[in-house]
């Protein structure tokens, strides 16, 4: 009780020096919690946007789609935002870690403004290359603009989010999201179905709390950070360009950028191959990943939680500290996930019809639950490796990874099973799986050869 209070309590802590367990479980319990509030959002969200109609739910796959893809810029600097500020805290050099965190969030700013111009221009024109049926687009390219258009409030909240979970202030990390997401859970039902003065929005009304909680929850982080609340603190000095530890940011996110486009362009691809086979198979879909996410968010929590060792005891040189810590980081994370698969196996079906009565849509929904949930195992230590090579600002290895088991493997298998041998969706279903459980395989190989430790950031 003790322990778990201080983890959220954000007390400071010396992770290369405490016990390893003790460390895994002050960072990864807040990191757990704060995964586990975004995954009951996306859960709460497409519950009520399920009560608007199919096109609204298939609008949001559509759309996640793609905006996830662009966001595969911010998400790369995340990556080199945890490792070099994990590095620097770990060499005690505190004032450097937050000079990185400056020229991260300068970076994150510049790059949603862009973004958010194009995104917001060509709404329609995206949802149309993803094959979009007319009715679907006059009715949810109003969220599709709102999303991309505020896209600045969701880059800002993960990018620093991630500063924090480097520097091993993971309650902070946990606190802002509790705020962020508890705001869209309220404001959802009153934007999306037009409670008191409020007019009825419908799906575009998902993305206006969105954007709410979202802005509300990076105004909280700015504070954090300028009144000195974290173990980052920032003044009105540090608002300067700095070349060298910007260019260093670049360079170790552009691989997180290209290991992060390799993969979400593997879930467009996949998105609008689903959509051949209508908008029941493509809502239930979109359903049952936003289930998954559900237990695969708290997966990601012990995932980072592994990053963020990794990169502090590396920057205190203490490679095979950091390495056990990944391992039994991995174990811990497969005992979880093992014990979900089985939920998901034995009730998959009954999961879905919470959210949707539809026979097809839960017919297809179910399938993908079930089936994703056979690799469950290997996606626990696939996830915990990855980001360990992330931790360790060694991202160029998780590209090449993400490359052989989503471009070379997944994509290919997956157009073969569902439309040359006529499997349907049932052929995605299993290409996503067999996919991760390469991906897991291959990790776990080249994570053994040890050269991330050699990586300097």
């Amino acid at each position: 009780m003790d322990s778990a209070l201080e983890a959220l309590s954000g007390k400071e802590t010396d992770f290369t020096t405490v016990s390893i367990r003790k460390a895994i479980f002050l960072l990864a319990l807040p990191m757990i919690l704060e995964m586990m509030m975004e995954s009951i959002f996306a859960l709460v969200d497409i519950a009520y946007v399920s009560q608007v109609s199919v096109n609204a739910v298939a609008t949001i796959g559509l759309t996640e789609s793609v905006i996830t893809l662009v966001y595969a810029f911010a998400i790369g600097l995340s990556m080199a935002a945890t490792a070099v500020v994990a590095r620097r805290i770990g060499e005690k050099e505190v004032q450097a870690a937050g000079q990185a965190a400056v020229q991260a969030i300068f970076l994150g700013v510049a790059l949603s403004v862009v973004l958010g111009i194009l995104g917001f221009s060509f709404a329609q024109e995206v949802l149309q290359l993803m094959g979009a049926e007319n009715d679907l687009i006059k009715e949810g390219y109003g969220y599709t603009q709102l999303m991309f258009g505020g896209n600045i409030t969701i880059v800002l909240l993960f990018l620093i989010n991630a500063i924090f979970r480097g520097a091993g202030d993971a309650s902070m990390a946990m606190w802002t999201l509790v705020l962020s997401n508890g705001l869209n859970i309220i404001l959802d039902p009153i934007f999306i179905f037009g409670w008191g003065p409020v007019p009825e929005y419908g799906v575009m009304g998902a993305a206006i709390a969105t954007n709410i909680g979202r802005g509300t929850a990076v105004v909280f982080q700015l504070c954090i950070l300028f009144f000195g609340w974290s173990r980052i603190k920032i003044g009105l000095k540090d608002l300067v360009f700095r070349f060298g530890v910007m260019w260093n940011l670049v360079k170790v996110s552009s691989g997180g950028i290209a290991q992060f486009l390799i993969g979400t362009s593997s879930w467009v691809f996949l998105m609008r191959l689903m959509s051949e086979f209508g908008s029941e198979a493509l809502a239930g879909y979109t359903i049952a990943i936003r289930v998954i996410l559900f237990t695969l968010m708290p997966s990601w929590g012990m995932s980072n939680a592994a990053a963020t060792l990794v990169g502090q005891n590396l920057g205190a040189n203490r490679p095979e500290r950091a390495e056990i810590s990944v391992w039994k980081t991995g174990r811990y994370n497969a005992y979880f996930m093992a014990t979900v698969s089985l939920v998901y196996l034995f009730f998959a079906k009954e999961i879905i019809t919470w959210f949707n009565a539809n026979p097809l849509v839960v017919q297809n929904g179910g399938l993908c639950l079930s089936i994703l949930a056979c690799g469950y195992i290997f996606y626990a230590y696939g996830m915990v490796l990855t980001q360990a090579f992330n931790g360790a600002g060694d991202t160029g290895t998780p590209t090449k990874i993400n490359l052989i088991a989503f471009w070379l493997f997944q994509l290919p298998l997956a157009y073969l099973a569902s439309m040359t041998l006529g499997f349907g969706p049932m052929g995605i279903f299993v290409a996503i799986t067999l996919a991760e459980v390469l991906l897991a395989v291959i990790s776990v190989i080249w994570f053994k050869k040890g050269n991330w430790k050699k990586v300097m950031v």
